[in-house]
This record gives C-alpha cells, structure tokens and sequence, in this order.
C-alpha cells in the first residue's frame, strides 16, 4: 500500500490534458471473492472505453485503454488489494489509489478528474500511522480503527543491515605496558578493550533508530501528518523517543515485541491507545467551532458555509462521515443547488464543500455522524 496524501488530492482537483478517466470499484484482500475483482475491472473499462468513443481524440483513448488492459491481466496487482480500488489516468498521469473501505462502482470520463469518492477517506479523523521497531528492522503500517495495511517505501532501507551496511561499530583497542621496563615491555604489551559487546550493539541500535526516525519523518510523517504510534519493546521506546524529532510521534504507544503481533492485533493495540487521542480531539474541534460561532466566526448552515468556502474563508471544515446531501455548489457563487436524493450517481453537497475548502488550503475532517452537532451535516470554522 501507498500513502495518498492531500497534496496528491488536491493536485488532482487541478486543471488535467483531458481525457480524464476516474474509475472505482470494490476490491478484495482474499479469494475466492479477490478472483472476481479483475472481471469487474474488465467491465469497467468496457464502460470507459465507450465514454471515450464520444468526444475524443482516438489516440489518446487508446494510450490510455492500452494502459488499463495491462493492469487488467497483471496478475501480480490483483493479488495484493485492499477493500477498494481508486484508478485516476490522463494522457499524462496514472494515480492507482488503495482504500481501505469498500467503494462503490463507477467510471466517469471528463474534462477533470472524480475525486470525491476519495475526499472523505481521505479526510476521516481516525486514520494513523504504526512504527513497528526492534534493534534489526522497522516496519510501517496505515489504518484507522478498521483495518491497518503495511506500507511501501521504495528505496528506503528499513533494516539495520541495510541501514548500517558494513559500516558497524568495531570493538576499541588499546595497547600499554604496565610494570615492565625496557624492551621488554614491546614484548610484554596487553592489548585490552573499551567496552564491550554491548556497548557495540547499544551503539548501532542508536545509529539505526536514527536513520529510522530520519526516513519515517520525511517519507510518511511530513507528506501524510497523520499521528504516529510506535509499537516496539518497553526498553526500546525510551531510547527511540529520546532521539527522535518526529513531531507527529504520539506519547502513547503500544508496548511489546511487534514481531510477535499479527497485523490484527497490531490494528486492536493501537487504536486501543489512540482513541482517547481521537476523541480528545474531536472534543477539542466542537470546543473551537462553539467558540468561533459565538463570535460570528462558525456556522452549521450550509448556504452560509458555501459562500465562505469559495471565497476562502474556511478554516476548518467538519463533516459527517455517513451523511449525504444530493446537490452541488456554485463553482463561483457557492450557492447550493439541490439535486435528486432518487439518483444513484447525483451529486453530493457536503462533497462539494469539502472540496472547495481544501482548494484553498482549509483542513477537512471527517467524524462520526453521532459525534457531530448539526442537523445539516457540516459545521464550519471560519479564517475572518
């Protein structure tokens, strides 16, 4: 699994050499339904192929089908999925996106990418990230309180021997003479060490949970911010978090050898230690959106929310995760314009005001309808 970020988001919500192909469909992580997720894909970009029959350019359809059929028989990338498929291609991108909750069918080929089946898993407050260290490797996973996958990072060593290479900590020696005179003393010199076994090990491990913490603060932690939980021995988180820089390291941690933890239980553990995390939170955000509403700075009416969002005003925008409201927002005016509820495929509002708002840099979450005060589905916290 790769990391998709919000950068990655919103550079897809800008302008793209069309065709643009967005296609989603289910997925799955094990036979025998993970056998018929190629068939669906086939039928989908048969779908795809006749979208792109009407309105243009013959060569670039077939680049782009050509691609599309080489991932249908690769059986290589059907055999390590998640619950759901997000592919984005252009003529000049291809952005194959794991979602680790089911998704629903569908292809829409336009001038601009689909990105909203993506904005609320994107955007969900329960989503984290899981160190799993020991002295010889580290290990890195994403999840949320569902499900957790291991993560890829091309090119970057995560074990010790990778890390340090040959370049380990040789045992010092010293050479001295003691009570001897003359020269007999060259030919009686003891050789003794500084240090032992160890102090050589405990040496390399510091070396090693440095380069870690370099790696996973630069290749996760910066592009994705999401909280990190380190999972590793009780005599190993001290030493880690003393060295570490890492800002996005959570206190909490889970406790024992990770090697030993199926990935299950690793998913149980830390969201076990995140959820207080993740309800302090969300606590802390209704606090802050009571505060900004009572000086005119917050709002739940989504008419009002609209007109702020294109205009920039946003600050943080909250969303109910289960809630959907058919319509769209005046790209321009940010009037809401009410669709169908009866229409599989309408479009869907709190949708639209999310992706205005990360546009113009505001933060999206998403929570828990339970969890969230508002009869409209969205709470507002305005910049001015």
């Amino acid at each position: 699994m790769r990391h998709f970020t919000s950068d990655r988001l919103v550079e897809l919500l800008h302008a793209h050499e069309p065709p643009c192909v967005s296609l989603y469909q289910p997925t799955h992580r094990h036979r025998p339904e993970r056998d018929q997720d190629p068939i669906r894909f086939r039928n989908l970009v048969r779908d795809v192929e006749a979208a792109l029959r009407h309105g243009f350019d013959e060569a670039d359809a077939e680049r782009l089908l050509e691609r599309l059929r080489a991932l249908e028989h690769d059986k290589g990338f059907w055999t390590h999925r998640t619950e759901g498929l997000a592919l984005l291609a252009s003529p000049e991108r291809l952005e194959i996106v794991d979602v680790q909750q089911p998704l629903v069918e569908r292809v829409v080929v336009s001038d601009s990418f689909h990105v909203k089946p993506l904005l609320r898993v994107l955007q969900s407050a329960d989503r984290f990230c899981v160190l799993a260290l020991s002295r010889r490797e580290a290990r890195l996973f994403e999840g949320n309180r569902y499900t957790l996958d291991p993560v890829e990072l091309d090119g970057v060593p995560l074990t010790l021997t990778e890390a340090l290479g040959e370049d380990r900590t040789e045992p010092h020696l010293t050479v001295a003479s003691y009570g001897m005179k003359g020269s007999a003393a060259g030919d009686r010199a003891m050789h003794h060490g500084h240090g032992d076994r160890g102090e050589e090990v405990d040496i390399d491990t510091e070396r090693f949970f440095r380069h870690v913490d370099r790696a996973v603060l630069e290749h996760v932690s910066k592009p994705t911010q999401l909280p990190l939980l380190l999972a590793a021995l009780p005599e190993h988180h001290t030493p880690f978090r003393a060295l570490s820089r890492n800002p996005f390291l959570l206190q909490a941690g889970v406790e024992g050898n990770p090697e030993a933890f199926d990935v299950e239980a690793l998913r149980e553990k830390a969201w076990r230690a995140l959820e207080p995390r993740y309800l302090e939170r969300l606590e802390t955000l209704l606090e802050r959106y009571g505060s900004a509403r009572a000086r005119g700075l917050g709002s739940s009416d989504v008419e009002a929310i609209g007109r702020a969002a294109v205009e920039g005003r946003v600050d943080v925008l909250l969303v109910a995760a289960e809630r959907d409201v058919p319509g769209r927002l005046g790209a321009s005016s940010g009037q809401p314009e009410p669709g169908s509820a009866l229409r599989q495929d309408a479009d869907d509002l709190l949708d639209d005001l999310a992706e205005a708002v990360l546009r113009t840099k505001g933060e999206v979450v998403v929570v828990p309808a339970e969890r969230l005060p508002s009869e409209s589905g969205a709470l507002a916290i305005y910049r001015y």
